[in-house]
């Protein structure tokens, strides 16, 4: 990847971390949520992995907000 990669993955991992703080939410209970691990939420947000649609779905779900509201971060 390159910079430019880096720099949206390290924004969408801070928005996600931003909308699980707000729900008062640990990686754990967000990933159990999501049913996803907690190595994936914590990869995502720390800007390490390039989640899927389908797994950013799970995470908007699972935080009761819209897919449109994870992407709202430039």
């Amino acid at each position: 990847m390159n910079r430019k990669d880096d720099n949206l993955l390290r924004k969408l991992g801070k928005q996600i971390k931003v909308e699980r703080t707000k729900k008062d939410l640990t990686q754990e209970k967000l990933a159990e949520l999501a049913k996803l691990t907690m190595l994936t939420i914590g990869s995502i947000e720390n800007g390490k992995s390039a989640p899927t649609i389908i797994t950013l779905s799970k995470i908007a779900e699972a935080l009761d907000i819209k897919l449109c509201d994870l992407l709202d971060f430039e």
